[in-house]
């Protein structure tokens, strides 16, 4: 049995001060109203929930390996973030489905080990391939094609269900709303790397789309006459919004102004991390395009846009807080239970409850990672 005492959030996504005892790789119970016994303990929260990201320390989810998927679920976890949809990139349908096949028989080896440290594979975010190649950003455009129901249905039989979320770019796609319509009812449809106005996206969104890939990234900017793809997430409170707050992808302003837009509760933090998370300065090739690291930002060699972050979820949450003056519950918020809803997964993770697996993060005073714990096993302590 292990008791953590601090400042627990609660499923009211506040925080409070309490005791959270693990035992048996689950949450046996939360007694709240009791002060901290230990001042390295100031916040404890849910493992967090990453639905949009690549891969990190060399690996990408889409190399379609064992090994890929072993490096990926174990730095995450090290990070706290213990629950994973990773993202694909835009390439072959037939490649797509060989990844999506290896992805299904590792989260199938995953359920058969009771007592692991790595992160759980729950979904998969198809990012591509049907989006615009006017906002394809670091997506290889060579390999775009429009929305097809019958590769739609591959990529959900290959993944033998993983594949939770299916983007798309409306107005590459003629009769888009009927496509959606049929989708909506098995997968998440979100509209991805779009250059859809205004009216297109508020049809694809009455059509039953309802999730928007990186906020302000890969879609029109915003302005006063055409509002674009970020006003029509606004007018539609039916609708989730993915936003990266590494530092480079958003400025800290347009952070808070999606916070005031939409609401705590429709934001999904999301790190967008490429292989070269946790590995520093250095080229790396992402769908066979070079990218070039400098500390924070990573690059297309190609034109200089950029290709995703190199920061964890936890740093992108840490950033958000401290650097964009998010408050920390709402951040916490948008890092674990908002993601795990978005994907159908809110009953097994993203929350602290009795019951649920102890997957659970300890957080100083500076939000900085002190203990990770998953399915009750410490897989990671840092001393100050």
């Amino acid at each position: 049995m292990t008791k953590l005492y601090g400042l627990v959030y609660g499923e009211d996504f506040r925080f409070h001060p309490g005791t959270v005892v693990l035992e048996g790789g689950r949450i046996r119970e939360i007694v709240y109203g009791e002060e901290s016994a230990d001042p390295e303990a100031c916040y404890i929260i849910p493992g967090l929930v990453d639905i949009h990201f690549h891969g990190c320390m060399g690996m990408d989810f889409c190399d379609g390996t064992q090994e890929a998927l072993e490096t990926i679920a174990a730095w995450e976890a090290e990070q706290g973030v213990t629950s994973i949809c990773p993202a694909t990139l835009t390439l072959p349908a037939e490649e797509l489905c060989g990844i999506l096949s290896e992805a299904a028989a590792f989260a199938a080896r995953q359920a058969r080990e009771a007592d692991r440290a790595d992160a759980d594979l729950i979904g998969i975010n198809m990012e591509g391939p049907f989006i615009s190649h006017a906002k394809k950003g670091a997506q290889n455009g060579r390999y775009i094609v429009p929305c097809s129901e019958a590769v739609c249905r591959s990529f959900l039989e290959a993944s033998g269900g993983l594949v939770k979320i299916i983007g798309l770019a409306p107005e590459e796609n003629p009769g888009f709303e009927e496509y959606i319509r049929a989708a909506a009812g098995r997968v998440k449809v979100s509209l991805a790397h779009t250059a859809a106005d205004y009216g297109t996206a508020m049809r694809a969104f009455a059509a039953g789309a309802s999730h928007a890939v990186h906020l302000y990234n890969g879609m029109p900017e915003m302005t006063h006459r055409e509002p674009g793809v970020v006003g029509a997430v606004m007018d539609s409170p039916q609708v989730t919004a993915e936003l990266i707050c590494d530092g480079n992808h958003v400025h800290p302003a347009a952070v808070r102004a999606a916070f005031a837009m939409l609401g705590e509760e429709r934001i999904v933090l999301i790190s967008d991390s490429l292989r070269a998370a946790g590995m520093g300065d250095g080229e790396i090739m992402t769908g066979g395009l070079k990218v070039i690291v400098e500390g924070t930002r990573a690059v297309l060699a190609d034109g200089g846009n950029l290709a995703g972050s190199v920061s964890s979820l936890t740093k992108c949450m840490q950033t958000a807080v401290l650097g964009m003056g998010i408050p920390l519950e709402s951040a916490v918020r948008c890092a674990a239970y908002n993601p795990a809803k978005v994907i159908g997964a809110e009953d097994t993770c993203g929350v602290l409850a009795p019951g649920r697996k102890a997957d659970v993060v300890v957080l100083d005073r500076s939000l900085e990672v002190r203990r990770v714990y998953k399915n009750g096993k410490l897989i990671r302590q840092t001393d100050r």
